[in-house]
C-alpha cells in the first residue's frame, strides 16, 4: 500500500497541470475573440454615454443635472479621463454655486482619483492638501484614504525608482491602516484592505481565502468582477503561482474588454506576463492594444509605464519575426532541394520503370520464343524417338539379311554352286546399298524437309539442284551427312561406298558454286534447319 499513493500522485499531478494549462489556453482564445469585437463594445459604451448626454440636455434642474453628471462621470472614469475631469469640474462648479459642501467634497475626491490615474500627481497632491481631512465625515474620510492609497500605488509604478519607493510604501500603508480603522471588520471594503496587510506579513493562505470569497460574490461581466480577478492575479504573482496568475489576469482582461474599460491594467500586466512566459506574439499584440487604450484614455502615467515595456517586447517580437523569416528562407531552400531531389528520384524511377517495362516485354517475347522452342524440341524429340525406332528396326532387318546371306553362302558351298555365290554377293551388295541410300534420303528429308531449298540459297541461281523422286544426289547426300555432323571424309566415303578422293572432288565442286567463302560454306550448311 505504501507504493500506491506516490504512484497515484505521479499520474494525477501531470494530468491536473495539463488541465490548468488547457483552461488557460481556452481563456486566451476567448480573450482573442473578445478583443476582435472591441469596436462593438466601444459602440455600446459610446451609445450609453450619448444617451445620458441627450437625457441631460432635456434637464434644467441643477440637482438633476448633478445626478446625471455623476452617471456620466462613472462611465468616463475608466474610459476617457479628460471627459471625466470635464464633468467633475462641471459638478464642482454647480456645487460651489449652490454651496453644497458634500458635492464639493465628492467632486474633489473624484478629481483627485482621476488625476492619479492620468498621471497628474502634482495636481492630485494639491487637492489632497486643500482638503481638511480631520473634519470630513467618515465615509468621505474612507474615500480620501482610498484615493491616497491609489495615488501612492500609481506613483510608485510611475517613478520606478527603489530610492523613493520605500517611503511611498510606508505612507501608503499608513493610509491603509487609517481606512481600516474607519471600516467595519465585516464589510467587503475592510476585507479587501485586510488582504494587503496579510500579504505584507506573509500570511498568503489567509489572504487568498478572503480574495477568493470576494471574487465568488461578484457578478460576472461587471467592473467589480474584473477588480476582484485582478486582486487575485496580483496575489498569485506574489506567491509565484504562474498559471493561476495568468488565469485571473485573463478573466480581468476579458471583463475590461467587454465593458470597454480603457484604463485596463489587466491587459498590460497580462502582456508582460506572456512575454516572460515566451508567448511573444500575444504579448506584442496585447501591449499594442494596451497602448492604444492608454492613448484613448489619455493616461500620461500609463503611457510612460507602457513606454518602458513596449520597446523590449517589440524588439523581441521583431527578432522573432526576423528569425522566422530566416528559418523560412532556410526551409524554402531545403524544400527546393528536396523538390529537386524528388524530381530527380522520380525521373530515375520513371527511367527504371520504363527499363523494367521493356525488360518485361522482352522477357515475354523470350518466354514466347522459349515456349515455341520447347514445342520444337518436343517435336524434335518425338521425331528422334520415331527414327531411332525406325533405324533400330532397320538394323534388325540388315542383321536378318546378313544371317540369310550367311546361310545362302554356306548352302552354295555345300552344293558346289560356286558361280552362284559370286553372282549372289554382287547383286545383294548393290541392292542393299541402294536400299540404304533410299532409306537415308527418305529419313533425312523427313527430318529436314527444307534442306534442299535452304542449301540452294547458298548457291548461285544457275547452280542450284532439283530433287528427283524425293531422292538426294551424290553431292547433296555428302552435305546431308555433314549436316548430321559426319565431317570426316573417310567416314563419308565408307557410308556412300565412294573413295575419299571422290568425296573430296564432290565437295570441291559444290563449294565452287557457293555464294559464300569456301571455308565458311560447311558452317552455313550446319545451320540449315537448326532451331534458332
Amino acid at each position: 500500500m505504501k507504493y500506491i499513493l506516490p504512484f497515484i500522485l505521479i499520474i494525477i499531478l501531470p494530468c491536473s497541470l495539463l488541465g490548468v494549462e488547457s483552461k488557460t489556453d481556452s481563456l486566451l482564445k476567448e480573450l482573442d475573440k473578445v478583443i476582435s469585437k472591441r469596436s462593438n463594445y466601444l459602440e455600446i459604451k459610446e451609445k450609453k454615454i450619448s444617451d445620458l448626454k441627450q437625457e441631460k440636455e432635456l434637464l434644467s434642474n441643477e440637482e438633476e443635472i448633478l445626478d446625471i453628471n455623476r452617471e456620466i462621470i462613472n462611465q468616463y472614469n475608466s474610459f476617457i479621463c479628460d471627459s471625466a475631469e470635464y464633468y467633475i469640474k462641471e459638478n464642482l462648479a454647480i456645487a460651489r454655486q449652490l454651496d453644497k459642501k458634500d458635492i464639493i467634497t465628492e467632486s474633489l475626491l473624484h478629481l483627485s482619483y482621476v488625476y492619479s490615474l492620468s498621471g497628474l500627481f502634482l495636481q492630485a497632491a494639491e487637492i489632497f492638501s486643500s482638503m481638511d481631512y480631520t473634519h470630513l465625515p467618515d465615509h468621505y474620510k474612507a474615500w480620501y484614504c482610498w484615493n491616497y492609497i491609489r495615488y501612492f500605488e500609481n506613483l510608485i509604478v510611475y517613478i520606478n525608482d527603489p530610492r523613493y519607493a520605500y517611503s511611498y510604501e510606508v505612507e501608503k500603508e499608513e493610509w491603509r491602516d487609517r481606512v481600516m480603522n474607519l471600516l467595519s471588520d465585516q464589510s467587503e471594503e475592510y476585507k479587501k484592505e485586510l488582504t494587503h496587510s496579510l500579504q505584507q506579513s506573509g500570511q498568503f493562505s489567509e489572504a487568498e481565502e478572503i480574495l477568493i470569497s470576494i471574487f465568488r460574490h461578484q457578478q460576472p461581466h461587471t467592473h467589480q468582477y474584473a477588480m476582484a480577478a485582478m486582486n487575485l492575479a496580483k496575489h498569485y504573482a506574489q506567491t509565484a503561482e504562474s498559471e493561476k496568475e495568468s488565469y485571473y489576469l485573463i478573466l480581468a482582461a476579458i471583463s475590461d474588454m467587454e465593458l470597454a474599460v480603457k484604463e485596463n491594467e489587466a491587459l498590460l500586466s497580462l502582456a508582460v506576463k506572456l512575454y516572460h512566459d515566451g508567448d511573444v506574439d500575444r504579448a506584442y499584440n496585447y501591449i499594442r492594444i494596451a497602448l492604444d487604450d492608454a492613448l484613448f484614455y489619455n493616461a500620461r502615467f500609463k503611457n510612460s509605464v507602457i513606454a518602458r515595456i513596449q520597446p523590449i517586447i517589440e524588439d523581441t517580437y521583431l527578432q522573432k519575426i526576423h528569425s522566422q523569416q530566416k528559418n523560412l528562407r532556410l526551409y524554402s531552400i531545403v524544400t527546393s532541394l528536396f523538390v529537386i531531389f524528388l524530381i530527380v528520384t522520380l525521373s530515375y524511377l520513371y527511367i527504371q520503370i520504363k527499363a523494367v517495362s521493356r525488360a518485361k516485354k522482352e522477357l515475354r517475347v523470350m518466354n514466347d520464343d522459349l515456349i515455341q522452342l520447347n514445342k520444337k524440341l518436343d517435336e524434335a524429340n518425338i521425331v528422334k524417338e520415331h527414327y531411332i525406332g525406325y533405324f533400330m528396326n532397320q538394323c534388325s532387318v540388315y542383321i536378318n539379311k546378313l544371317h540369310r546371306y550367311h546361310k545362302n553362302v554356306n548352302l552354295n558351298i555345300k552344293t558346289g554352286q560356286m558361280g552362284n555365290l559370286h553372282k549372289f554377293s554382287t547383286d545383294e551388295m548393290v541392292s542393299d546399298i541402294n536400299e540404304l541410300h533410299t532409306n537415308f534420303d527418305k529419313t533425312f528429308l523427313a527430318l529436314y524437309p527444307n534442306f534442299v531449298t535452304e542449301f540452294n540459297s547458298l548457291l548461285r541461281n544457275t547452280e542450284q539442284y532439283d530433287l528427283e523422286k524425293n531422292q538426294l544426289n551424290n553431292e547433296l547426300r555428302i552435305f546431308a551427312l555433314i549436316k548430321l555432323g559426319i565431317t570426316d571424309v573417310k567416314q563419308i566415303a565408307e557410308f556412300l561406298h565412294y573413295s575419299a578422293q571422290t568425296v573430296y572432288n564432290y565437295k570441291s565442286k559444290v563449294k565452287a558454286k557457293a555464294l559464300v567463302e569456301s571455308d565458311q560454306f560447311e558452317d552455313e550448311v550446319m545451320k540449315i534447319g537448326s532451331i534458332q
